[in-house]
């Protein structure tokens, strides 16, 4: 069995930090064996054989319920967080929104598509949000590796794909929407970096890396802790307000969760850089989950007030289920 820690061993937060970040007061859950089980099977391979799981993190009302890790990880263990950065892109555009300096609904402003009878010019950052741009994909998910290992800037590249469907006309998960996304309200951080928004939440040990020329790479190059993206999920379980100030716009939960327009197929509906589980039995309609490459997993359940966080290392080809995870997690907290 994994390591784990309950009560006041995990009392381990700074003086200062925010309310939603206090996982201080540890409690019980419903079926304390239950979700030991579970834990106990998310980190035994059963919930996809071959799949390695480093860490899980439980809370419920605010307050942390479980909490494990595999050998080698722990509480200041950061790992890459893959696509669940695209979540938290959507989040930190959210938080421009409530600051009044984005609008989601207008064109994305991209410098190279401002010339004159561009059809790009069109797409909205909503649509990127929803990976429904219309743009070309040459492969699942536009890989990215010349930007990720340093050949290329991010404007360089994702600005010259060719419109091949209307904005707004189907799915089609690429990194470029989110990339675009971000490098739309890139003037923005000049005064509120993605640093400053994770600093608030208390997610101090979360670092989202740039290009080489300085451009965030906000679809899968950001590395954070299992304890920090409880944070981040509990944000929305607190409709967006810390201490107090509101950091997302009010609604905002209900807009990253309403699907709107093309849908992929499969067991997860897709919102506005969440995945929703619009489709999935024994799991309230209204979750919504952070995915990430290798089992990287942030399930937000606004009806139970539950936040629940799976890390991985997954091998390549591996599946962990994280539906059924989910499903039996749930079933625990009764």
């Amino acid at each position: 069995m994994p390591v784990g820690w309950r009560g006041e061993q995990i009392a381990t937060l700074s003086p200062g930090e925010p309310t939603n970040a206090a996982f201080a007061a540890a409690v019980t859950p419903a079926d304390p064996e239950a979700l030991e089980d579970t834990a106990e099977m998310a980190f035994g391979g059963g919930y996809g054989e071959g799949v390695n799981t480093t860490a899980v993190v439980v809370l419920q009302n605010g307050r942390l319920v479980g909490e494990w890790y595999a050998d080698g990880f722990g509480i200041d263990t950061p790992q890459r967080t893959w696509s669940v950065a695209k979540s938290l892109a959507g989040t930190i555009i959210g938080a421009a929104v409530q600051r009044g300096e984005v609008d989601v609904n207008a064109p994305a402003a991209i410098a190279d598509w401002r010339r004159p009878g561009d059809p790009r010019a069109a797409i909205t950052l909503d649509q990127l949000m929803r990976m429904a741009s219309g743009l070309t994909s040459d492969t699942a998910g536009n890989r990215q590796d010349a930007l990720y290992f340093g050949r290329v800037g991010l404007d360089e590249q994702v600005t010259t794909w060719p419109l091949i469907a209307p904005p707004g006309s189907r799915y089609r998960y690429a990194n470029n929407d989110t990339l675009l996304a971000i490098l739309s309200i890139a003037p923005t951080f000049r005064q509120n970096p993605p640093a400053e928004l994770f600093r608030r939440l208390g997610m101090h040990d979360t670092v989202a890396e740039t290009d080489w020329r300085g451009n965030y790479m906000l679809s899968s190059q950001v590395w954070s802790t299992a304890r920090d993206l409880a944070r981040f999920g509990q944000l929305y379980l607190d409709d967006g307000m810390v201490d107090g100030e509101r950091i997302l716009p009010e609604g905002w939960l209900d807009y990253v969760s309403r699907p709107s327009g093309p849908q992929p197929r499969g067991e997860q509906g897709y919102g506005a850089t969440f995945w929703l589980f619009d489709k999935s039995k024994g799991i309230p309609a209204d979750a919504i989950s952070a995915n990430g490459n290798r089992g990287q997993y942030v399930i937000i359940v606004p009806s139970r007030n539950i936040v629940i966080v799976r890390r991985g290392e997954d091998p390549a080809g591996r599946r962990f289920d994280h539906v059924a995870f989910t499903r039996d997690v749930l079933a625990a907290l009764d």
